[in-house]
This record gives C-alpha cells, sequence and structure tokens, in this order.
C-alpha cells in the first residue's frame, strides 16, 4: 500500500487551504474532526447532515484536505483515521482557520433557521 502524503509545515499553501475548504462537504468533515475527542476513520463520514457521501468521494476529500495540512490520516489495520492539524496551521495562518470555521458554522445556523 502506498504511504499517505501530508506536507510540511514550511510547504502548507494558503492557496491549498483555501481550496481545500471552499467545498462544504470539506469544511463539514473538518469541522466533524475537530469537534471529536478523538481520531475519526473514514467511514464515520459517510454521511455528513442530510448527504450521504459514497466511498471513493470520502477518499477524494481527504486526500485534499491531506495535501493542504488541515488533517493526519494514519492507516490502522483496514481503517484510516483523521486528525487534525490545527496547532501546525494556525503556527503559520494565526486565526485563518478560526475565521473560516465560524463562518461556516455561522452560515449552517442561518441555513438551518431559514430551513424552519
Amino acid at each position: 500500500m502506498r504511504p499517505l502524503f501530508h506536507p510540511s509545515l514550511d510547504a502548507v499553501r494558503l492557496e491549498a487551504i483555501l481550496h481545500a475548504l471552499s467545498d462544504p462537504v470539506r469544511v463539514g468533515m473538518l469541522t466533524q474532526i475537530i469537534d471529536s475527542s478523538c481520531a475519526q476513520s473514514c467511514t464515520a463520514f459517510a454521511q455528513i447532515g442530510d448527504r450521504v457521501i459514497p466511498k471513493s468521494s470520502l477518499s477524494q476529500h481527504f486526500r485534499i484536505l491531506r495535501e493542504a495540512g488541515l488533517v493526519r490520516s494514519e492507516r490502522v489495520g483496514v481503517e484510516v483515521r483523521n486528525t487534525v492539524r490545527c496547532d501546525e496551521v494556525n503556527a503559520r495562518f494565526p486565526g485563518l482557520l478560526a475565521a473560516i470555521l465560524d463562518a461556516y458554522r455561522r452560515e449552517t445556523a442561518r441555513q438551518e433557521v431559514s430551513a424552519h
């Protein structure tokens, strides 16, 4: 099995982070990992909100998050467990993730209120 690529902190690019978080599914995935107290397996993301996410799409989403430097993935048996790299990203880009994730949470809450 091919090793998973994780960029060093110096190689993390702002453009890659913004691209990775431009997709609401990926922001939802990252938020779910951040809100969890432990590493999350990929299967925990088979459904984000009311969306069912195919396994092939999950792999693609995690690859983009990983290559942007936002998550660290580790193979454990047949599972891949994911943890956030927020502290590392915040050291390089202070406040960036907090601002993006806060905007995502406010927008999601606003959409939920307007749907009811």
